[in-house]
Formats: C-alpha cells, structure tokens, sequence
C-alpha cells in the first residue's frame, strides 16, 4: 500500500497552517470544526483536538488546516503535528464518518460581473477544490469532469475553478443576458448532483508553460520569495474577487523582469495591462523599494 505524504503550507494567517497530502482527504466535501464536541464526525478531527494549542480544525480536499492558539509557534510543533497526521492516515482509520457528516446547507450559485466583459464569476457557497485550476478547450479539461461538460455548451471559451468560485469566459458572440440563467441553473444542478468536481488524479499544480513549474518555494532566491509572498497577501485576494487569480512564474535579477501568469477573468482582460503597469508592478516598486523593477504577464 502506498503510504500518504504529508507537506507543510503556510498561509497568509501567522496561525493558521496547511498540512497537504498527497491523496483526498474527503469526497470533495469542507469540514470546520470549532470544538471536540463538534468533531463527532471527524475521528481525526478529535485526535487533533486533544493536542492543547490546536483552536480550529479545518479538513477539505487533500488538506486539513490548523489554526494555534498563541501559547506555541508553529515552527516548534509543526512537524511532530505532520508526522501524526501522516500516522493516522496511513493507519486507515477514517477521516470523516460518512454517517455522521454534518449536513451541509442548500446549494446557493450567483453571478457576479467581473472587469473583463467576456468573463463572469459565478460564487459557490461550498468549496470546490483545494487549488485552483484553469481550462482552456474542451482538450485540456480532462482532469475536471464539470469542466468538460461545460465546454459543450458552445458559447463557453474557457473555465477557471477556484476554492469558491467558477469563472467563465464566454465567445464573443454570446450574449450574457441570454446565457447568464442557463449557467447558473447548469451549475447549481451539477453540483447539487454530487458529481465529482475535479478528477482524484487531478496535478496539483497546471502547467502554464514549458518552464519547470515544480520549484518549491524554499528554492527560490530571497528577492523572489518576496515577490511571492506580497503576490500571496496583497494581490491574490483582489484578484479573486474579480474572478481571476495571479501566479508567479519567474524574476531575473539582471534585468528585474517580474513574469506572473493571469488566470480566470484576468486572462485575456482589457484592463489587465493596467491592472499590472498600474497596480501590481507600482506595488512590487514601493514594497521591495526597487524602481527599475518591472512586471510582465505571461498569458492574459
């Protein structure tokens, strides 16, 4: 039997840490925990509970999330925490208890627009994937069985899906008022279905181009772990928001180019080139304190 692996993530939260695995944890299905009581239908949510600083026990996906109390740092304890993670998996004990799953509310699916006209985000109140991931044919869109349907409808161009979120971009000659409805039912109805989402053998990471995307982020230079982390903080968030996400890809020290890829709404936007001139690279300027740095976008 292959035995799960278990990396460490951290987030944007100084309290909150990603312990990922190599394998789905849960039938795409979102789990939060405030308490022991409330664990009841997490056996390994109760496990992690009895360790004093854990406050919150989040299971989705391939990952469970922790977030501390204040009374330890992670980098005291987040190994130990990993290894028994890693233990209880590969002991086959459950992580949830289908029987006991909480039940989870009606589907809600509502569209919001987005800065580029041809895109609309469409906003799940259930988690969709761990990651986000980008669709651009019907060719591609092997990993993602929701993705595939959807391009045969014939005015979806491309799909992106996200934690909470599906963006579409559509043909130019679609008109959103006509399909905008249709959409919204198609996706409600879909997920409601419980068909799978995002394929178990789905990559972590989508390949955008031949560079090798498998660097971790230990790897990188001081300057580009920067870049990362203020991408992570400041951008990514309102990016989301309109339905689109920001990837860094590469930085050259000699000649201070920036290259991100742009995905969901912000691919292909009209206000992209703005959007980077205007706000990330000026960003990137004033916070690495670096004038001569500039920003460049791969696709988008």
């Amino acid at each position: 039997m292959e035995m799960t692996t278990i990396s460490i993530q951290k987030t944007s939260n100084p309290s909150i840490l990603k312990f990922e695995a190599d394998k789905f944890l849960t039938n795409h299905e979102s789990f939060e925990f405030d308490t022991i009581d409330e664990a009841k239908a997490s056996p390994l949510a109760q496990e992690l509970f009895y360790l004093p600083f854990i406050k919150k026990v989040y299971i989705s996906g391939n990952f469970v999330a922790l977030e501390r109390f204040d009374i330890v740092e992670w980098d005291d304890v987040q190994d130990e925490v990993a290894e028994q993670i890693a233990n209880y998996i590969n002991s086959g004990k459950q992580v949830v208890a289908e029987s006991n799953s909480p039940k989870h509310s009606p589907i809600t699916v509502y569209a919001e627009s987005t800065p580029n006209p041809t895109a609309l985000k469409f906003v799940i109140n259930r988690r969709l994937t761990p990651t986000s991931y980008e669709f651009v044919s019907v060719e591609n869109a092997k990993y993602s069985p929701l993705a595939t349907e959807l391009f045969r409808l014939p005015f979806v161009k491309s799909v992106f899906i996200d934690e909470n979120f599906i963006a579409i971009t559509k043909h130019d000659s679609a008109d959103w008022n006509e399909i905008t409805t249709e959409l919204r039912d198609f996706l409600k109805n879909y997920i409601e279905s419980g068909k799978e989402i995002i394929a178990a053998n789905a990559p972590k990471v989508q390949k955008q181009s031949e560079e090798d995307s498998s660097v971790t982020f230990d790897n990188y230079d001081d300057i580009s772990k920067e870049i990362i982390t203020i991408l992570e903080e400041y951008v990514k968030p309102a990016v989301a928001n309109d339905g689109g996400n920001i990837e860094f890809r590469s930085y050259d020290p000699e000649t201070k180019v920036v290259k991100v890829i742009l995905q969901g709404a912000c691919s292909g936007c009209p206000s992209s080139t703005f959007t980077l001139k205007n706000g990330i690279e000026t960003m990137l300027k004033e916070m690495l304190k670096d004038n001569e740095l500039t920003v460049e976008a791969l696709n988008g």
